[in-house]
């Protein structure tokens, strides 16, 4: 292009990634946070808190994939393609059996 050597530059610092520190809400703030939720929303996040799914994974969630007897969950395909297990946690139970109650209903209705 313009044919001209750079040279060697002098006093260049290389650039610092800036820390970026995860945002995590106390206890009380979940707390309240749910407070202000119902319906689907309020179990989507009710499982992505107690029982620690990623968001596409509780979304995809099928009902086979739901153990109560077990207290668990199979998570299918999850981060790096890969299966895992977790617990269905103890407050989020009766909810999402309530849930699977309704859709059923629904769907024996159609």
């Amino acid at each position: 292009m313009l044919a001209v050597p750079v040279g060697w530059v002098e006093g260049v610092v290389r650039a610092k990634k800036p820390r970026r520190l995860p945002v995590v809400l106390t206890r009380p703030e979940v707390h309240a946070v749910l407070r202000n939720m119902a319906g689907t929303p309020r179990l989507v996040a009710s499982l992505l808190y107690a029982s620690g799914l990623r968001l596409v994974e509780c979304l995809t969630l099928r009902v086979k994939d739901v153990d109560f007897a077990a207290r668990a969950i199979t998570v299918r395909s999850g981060k790096g393609n890969k299966d895992r297990v977790t617990v269905l946690a103890d407050s989020v139970a009766p909810a999402l059996r309530q849930h699977l109650a309704a859709l059923g209903a629904r769907a024996a209705a159609a």
